[in-house]
């Protein structure tokens, strides 16, 4: 047997680590931690090397500024116990269902402010709060179509709530994608483990769509509407879109006459009944929001105040995004469902309030400073490792603006063993779970995108800041049946294939605007639409955030 050294020097770790608790080997990672210390360095290093090279054959990317990068994947998987696991779906089930009755709350009867809960003016001067689409009402009560609640563990292995994602999350694409990729890689480790699956996640998601539709519409067209190919979330878009058999479209194959949404093809004008569009609100319909979009729709908004399409995620949701009303889910979740909350927020100071803010201007030094529109890790301020002037600049902002931040103290993620150039070390990890809402049940994806911050230290997981992701293997109970939801239907997705070719025109290409139409766009609209797609704000669709 070939001696590994790759674990010689994993620790002591600080904080919690997943495999290893003090100096033995936590049971889910026992056979893991066997099998990687059977393989020997040099097995290892060629499965990892053989595992990138497939991710870049594949066009598994993501962006930053304009540039396609193969998005990193380490060979290491993360795992989690079905006890633990049964915790947080439960959690994120719960806050979904929470938020979605804020969002019909703040946009409807306003209860939440009359009965004191959470102040009228924190959602008011949201900038994600759009008045516009006020007294909508979606055809089956769901607003929160798809939602990435964001998770790390604290120092006692607790799962904690960071954020919230409730307008397009994006990242489940590398779910997907990472589980066979693995599965390649460490046949004999994969096969050694019963891992809930994950392939299930577009038909599920699209039985959601399908089942949003408009009243009276018992053939829904569902769409995926992206702002294009120089969104660096444009993998996601295609696989999603492909593995639902339905059609990828932009703003320009779309047309809104007398209240209705009509796609162009190359077959004429057909109706769309669900649009699920991974578009910002403010480019979304110029008509309403910036008037210069050349990604929208104009008159979107119109149609869907008529009834007649839906959109997935609704507009407005970014409210609940806000990381101030982030602060008040706890106190949501009690009083829209009467439950204490499963899941914890990260204990966090509002600096709109005056007796919080003098504490936390006192302990910059100290603790982590977020702005609340920020995104993928943007703005953030990590006080111990801020320089003087760095956290006298932080309080101009504070003091100019205090509604703008929270604070929170320094918390060490959670630790994973993963496989860098000195070995396998522990490197910082978050999590998050999908959630696929139908209005009848909340479908949380078991598993995840989990997120490792690949430099050594790191505490900020995002990809543009060098981070990567692993393959999350839920362990099943063997006491519990298996969730109906988490098998594929094959004939359905024989279906699902046939209905993505027949979309298809005679160029085999998914119908589009025509050729001609395309080009008569002209090339500064194009340019336009590039600078466009690549403002997207990066936690929704750019990058990972």
């Amino acid at each position: 047997m070939t001696e590994t050294h790759l674990f010689d020097d994993y620790g002591p770790v600080s904080g919690f680590d997943e495999m290893y608790g003090g100096a033995e080997v936590r049971s889910e990672y026992q056979a893991v931690h066997a099998a990687f210390s059977a393989m020997g360095d040099d097995e290892i290093r060629l499965r990892a090397d053989s595992l990138a090279s497939a991710y870049l054959e594949q066009g598994v990317t993501f962006g930053v500024g304009g540039e396609e990068r193969p998005f990193p994947l380490d060979i290491v998987p993360r795992i989690i116990e079905a006890a633990d696991w049964r915790h947080v779906d439960t959690g994120v089930r719960q806050r979904v269902k929470a938020l979605e009755a804020f969002l019909a709350d703040v946009y409807g009867p306003g209860e939440v402010f009359a009965d004191g809960v959470v102040p009228r003016e924190t959602v008011l001067t949201s900038p994600h709060y759009h008045r516009v689409v006020s007294g909508i009402e979606p055809p089956n009560g769901v607003r929160v179509h798809i939602s990435g609640i964001d998770l790390i563990r604290d120092g006692n292995g607790e799962f904690r709530v960071l954020e919230d994602n409730c307008r397009v999350p994006s990242g489940v694409s590398y779910v997907m994608t990472n589980r066979p990729a693995m599965s390649a890689a460490l046949p004999e480790v994969f096969a050694d483990h019963r891992i809930r699956p994950v392939q299930q996640y577009s038909r599920n998601l699209l039985a959601a769509l399908r089942a949003a539709a408009p009243s009276g519409v018992s053939d829904p067209t569902v769409v995926v509407l992206t702002p294009g190919v120089f969104n660096s979330a444009y993998f996601e878009h295609t696989l999603l879109a492909r593995t639902m058999g339905v059609e990828l479209v932009e703003g320009r194959d779309l047309v809104c006459r007398q209240g209705r949404v009509l796609m162009r093809t190359t077959r004429g004008l057909e109706p769309v009944h669900v649009i699920y569009r991974r578009i910002d609100d403010e480019f979304l319909d110029p008509m309403q929001f910036f008037p210069e979009s050349v990604l929208g729709v104009p008159g979107l908004i119109n149609a869907a105040r008529a009834g007649t399409v839906t959109i997935a995620n609704a507009v407005g949701n970014g409210v609940a995004d806000d990381k101030l009303i982030y602060t008040y889910v706890p106190d949501l979740i009690r009083y829209y469902l009467n439950e204490e909350p499963i899941l914890q927020n990260v204990d966090t100071w509002r600096l709109g309030e005056a007796e919080q803010r003098e504490e936390v201007l006192d302990r910059l030094d100290e603790l982590v400073l977020k702005p609340v529109d920020g995104s993928g890790g943007k703005g953030i301020v990590i006080g111990p490792a801020a320089s003087r002037e760095e956290l006298d600049e932080l309080r101009g902002k504070i003091h100019a603006d205090p509604r703008a931040w929270i604070a929170q103290p320094v918390i060490s993620l959670s630790t994973v063993p993963t496989l860098v150039e000195k070995g396998i070390r522990p490197r910082h990890v978050d999590l998050r779970p999908f959630a696929v809402n139908d209005g009848d049940d909340v479908y949380v994806l078991p598993g995840g995108l989990t997120r490792v911050a690949l430099p050594e230290g790191e505490l900020i997981v995002n990809s543009s800041r060098g981070g990567g992701s692993k393959d999350t293997w839920v362990l099943a109970d063997p006491f519990v049946p298996a969730d109906p939801k988490d098998t594929v239907d094959e004939d359905e997705e024989a279906e699902k294939a046939k209905r993505a070719r027949s979309a298809s025109d005679e160029t085999g290409e998914i119908p589009r605007v025509t050729q001609t139409q395309s080009q008569a766009q002209g090339r500064t609209q194009e340019q336009t639409r590039q600078s466009q797609t690549q403002q997207q704000s990066q936690s929704q669709d750019g990058e990972v955030a």
